[in-house]
């Protein structure tokens, strides 16, 4: 049996940056609507400034710099893979479409052949 692990945030410092991340966003959301009355400009740049905050404090958070770190660790194993050409990615799907095709083909095929077996052969119900 598979175990899961659970990740728990150890330090009470990272708990208290993890909760003003959370009052940030939810500061920012509230100054957004609250400032209705002073324009679209004066709405927006609270809540960039609100969210911007709030992504740099969680980013200075244990589960912030892991998230980075497994953002850097994604994106190095992206630089490995070895992408097809724009040929080989060409005939590959033309193999597939082709595939679809010749089994279109063999399911119309055998669905016409049990529904004349059965209601013709042997049902003998005509149409």
């Amino acid at each position: 049996m598979a175990t899961s692990q659970v990740e728990t945030i150890n330090t009470n410092a990272d708990k208290a940056k993890l909760g003003l991340s959370a009052v940030l966003v939810i500061g920012a959301l509230a100054a957004f609507y609250l400032l209705s009355k002073q324009g679209q400009i004066a709405q927006w740049a609270a809540l960039l400034v609100g969210i911007a905050a709030a992504v740099g404090v969680f980013l200075s958070s244990e589960p912030g710099k892991q998230l980075v770190a497994f953002g850097r660790d994604a994106w190095r194993e992206v630089k490995k893979v070895v992408w097809p050409t724009r040929k080989e990615a060409t005939q590959m799907t033309l193999y597939v479409f082709g595939f679809v095709v010749i089994m279109a083909l063999f399911l119309w095929l055998t669905d016409k052949t049990l529904e004349w077996v059965f209601y013709d052969l042997i049902l003998g119900w005509k149409k």
